[in-house]
């Protein structure tokens, strides 16, 4: 397929995704960063995590979105208490057969809204490992193949909060998108003001059904990315492991513990994709790398304590990244 008629499909396939930012715009007020990185997450088939203080609509948001979409939808809320069988299931003993039976958790639906996830421990987050990568989960005996499309959305306080832990690295690794969500500036609070003081409740129409995300995801693996782009997404992944090897970078060395793992790699490929599929795009330009970038690598580098010592964050790292590293 040449790339012309890659464009004049993803032309007309985007469409669709922009019926779901309107529906979206009629609850949320702003925000439009948040809804089109959902999205991303949404077509390059990769888990999101949404990072900022309460009340800023994370979980509106995720809960609007998957009100557009017919699909299955769970709402968790991740509580210290929380158990691994609250999440999965189990297996529950059947007098008549003698025989335990699975019973299927809540983590069974399309959509899962992790809210809160950092209040609840480590067994709990461990329970998802499985869920998040292979698409399925393991009750008893048995493994059990979760739906498709499968999407976990969590959101967390800022870890200074009282009463969170630090999500595991492993789970961590496993979102392909970290966000960090700000305030609204003043124009857009004062709608948010109009809009809830009112207290009408605003219908959201479902503009898309499961098999309609499986098609989109399809048109946006057939994206062209060219071979440049595959060496800058690789310059940039390597640097947080070598940064010696590159000119300009080599004061991270002291900085970093542990780079980003190859599923960076894989993340920026699949998410500049589904960016360039955005736009209406059907080729991936460094544009779209750039786009999407940091919010992918930002909590994928383990820092030192002497870079915690110096106050020199994630953040600041992956911003040398980009503005050091040449673009093709």
């Amino acid at each position: 397929m040449t790339i012309e008629e890659i464009n004049q499909k993803v032309m007309e396939k985007s469409r669709i995704t922009e019926a779901v930012q309107q529906e979206i715009g009629k609850v949320l007020v702003g925000q439009k960063y948040m809804i089109r990185r959902l999205l991303v997450g949404l077509l390059a088939d990769g888990h999101i995590l949404l990072e900022g203080v309460p009340g800023l609509a994370k979980t509106l948001a995720v809960s609007t979105l998957a009100r557009t979409i017919k699909a299955s939808f769970q709402r968790l809320q991740f509580t210290p208490d929380l158990l691994p069988a609250d999440l999965i299931g189990t297996l529950i003993y059947n007098q008549k057969t003698s025989e335990f039976v699975p019973k299927k958790g809540p983590i069974f639906a399309h959509f899962i809204l992790a809210d809160e996830i950092n209040r609840a421990p480590a067994k709990v987050q461990s329970a998802l490992l499985e869920a998040m990568q292979e698409r399925q989960v393991t009750i008893g005996d048995h493994t059990h193949a979760l739906p498709r499309p499968f999407l976990v959305m969590a959101t967390q306080n800022p870890l200074e909060q009282e009463g969170t832990f630090p999500l595991p690295e492993a789970q961590v690794d496993r979102f392909m998108l970290k966000l960090l969500i700000r305030y609204p500036d003043r124009e857009e609070e004062r709608l948010i003001m109009d809009r809830m003081v009112g207290g009408d409740d605003i219908e959201v129409k479902p503009v898309l059904e499961p098999a309609g995300i499986l098609e989109l995801r399809a048109v946006v693996k057939e994206i062209y990315m060219e071979a440049k782009i595959n060496e800058y997404i690789l310059d940039l992944v390597f640097a947080t492991r070598e940064p010696a090897n590159f000119k300009n970078l080599k004061d991270l060395t002291n900085l970093i513990e542990c780079g980003a793992s190859p599923r960076a790699s894989i993340y920026l490929a699949q998410a500049a994709k589904a960016h360039a599929f955005l736009e209406g795009r059907g080729y991936v330009i460094p544009d779209d790398i750039k786009a999407i970038g940091k919010d992918i690598m930002r909590h994928r580098i383990i820092l030192t304590y002497e870079a915690e010592a110096e106050q020199v964050s994630q953040e600041d790292i992956v911003t040398r990244l980009f503005d050091e590293i040449e673009v093709p």
